[in-house]
């Protein structure tokens, strides 16, 4: 399992949660909303401390992980981060 964020979506968190290098930023699975790969399910944003990370990426020096409890969340799938200037937010797309 692999994350990726492309630039325009680092910039948009960094602007909208003030991310500095040498944060980490945990992707967890909320309750609620559709993802494309579980019903009823989606993924949270946050500044939080690793424990058992999986998974992770640095983007300028911001480490995004995915805690070992959350793996199962994404059924086999890679993590594209993605954001397009005028929409609300970035757009989580899961890839096989």
């Amino acid at each position: 399992m692999n994350i990726t964020i492309d630039k325009a979506a680092f910039d948009f968190y960094k602007e909208d949660f003030g991310f500095e290098s040498g944060d980490h930023v945990r992707l967890f699975v909320l309750y609620g909303g559709c993802s494309g790969v579980q019903q009823g399910l989606s993924l949270g944003i946050r500044l939080d401390t690793p424990v058992i990370p999986t998974t992770q990426t640095v983007v300028d020096g911001v480490t995004f992980y995915i805690e070992e409890d959350d793996l199962w969340f994404f059924d086999g799938h890679d993590l594209h981060v993605t954001y397009e200037e005028g929409k609300e937010s970035p757009t989580f797309n899961y890839i096989k």
